[in-house]
């Protein structure tokens, strides 16, 4: 039997975080993970070594709207219209709602770790249900809901391609595809604005200014971690992003935030190499 609130009645945090990540219904979802977070940290809620072990979850608890549909196949809308910034901040609504599953998945899937870990997720999780509650509520002021426009599946298709290993997770889903939100969050921002939507704007720079901290977050276990191993984190980083995404990560990037979000200056130097070595046409000899 589950108990309310995100809990299965009984069951440590990895098994209560499997409960609140199977929740298909967005609100009761985001009401799962506060009150997962509050027993953590009121110390109602520990590690129990039988808790069942992790398995993959191909589809993790969402509700039937939106359709999903391959990037290529999303509408591309101005701002200059209402009906686009209904779409932008649904796609970031959508992030968001993701964004809440993989940081529920991370407390579930990868043990063995501090609890400082569990913590930081836990919050982690909790923060990305306010930030999908506050474009909810924008979208509702708009006329419009969560599911009423399609959406990809990016964000989860790389955490079941990175289900195997934390350190992998760590590295390219924070740090890569959660940072991409740190370079184009800017843009967006002065577009509503030019568009005179002042109340998205206020949305996205509070969801901005948290998300450095994500991903600052991301960087501190993937270092915890690749140095567990005695590997250099810096070239781990580097070797697993030619590895799984050989086609770089696109500029521009936002240097000032990826730097607070625990990216070194190397590895900004490797990326912006990176970049450039992509956009320059190939010459013929």
């Amino acid at each position: 039997m589950n108990a309310p609130g995100g809990q299965a009645s009984g069951a440590g945090v990895h098994a209560s975080a499997l409960h609140a990540l199977r929740v298909c219904d967005p609100s009761l979802k985001c009401v799962s993970v506060a009150r997962l977070l509050e027993a953590w940290r009121a110390g109602g809620l520990g590690v129990h070594a039988d808790d069942p072990e992790p398995v993959r979850i191909e589809v993790p608890g969402r509700p039937e709207w939106p359709v999903l549909v391959g990037p290529q196949d999303l509408p591309r809308r101005g701002l200059h219209t209402e009906e686009g910034r209904k779409a932008l901040l649904h796609a970031i609504a959508h992030i968001e709602f993701n964004a809440i599953n993989l940081a529920l998945d991370a407390v579930y899937r990868f043990r063995q770790l501090p609890p400082e870990y569990i913590s930081d997720w836990l919050q982690v999780a909790a923060e990305e249900a306010r930030h999908f509650g506050l474009l909810a509520g924008r979208l509702a002021e708009l006329g419009a809901g969560y599911g009423d426009f399609p959406a990809h599946n990016g964000l989860w298709e790389m955490a079941l391609k990175t289900d195997a290993d934390p350190m992998e997770r760590m590295a390219l889903v924070p740090r890569v595809l959660e940072a991409r939100g740190l370079d184009v969050t800017p843009g967006m921002i002065r577009r509503l604005e030019t568009a005179g939507d002042h109340a998205s704007v206020a949305v996205l720079q509070v969801i901005q200014r948290e998300e450095v901290g994500h991903v600052a977050i991301g960087s501190r276990w993937f270092r915890f971690l690749a140095r567990g191993r005695g590997l250099d984190p810096e070239t781990t980083f580097l070797n697993l992003l030619e590895q799984h995404m050989p086609g770089g990560v696109r500029p521009p990037f936002a240097l000032e935030a990826r730097m607070a979000a625990g990216f070194s200056r190397g590895e900004m130097s490797a990326l912006e190499r990176r970049a450039a070595a992509q956009a320059r046409p190939d010459t013929v000899g």
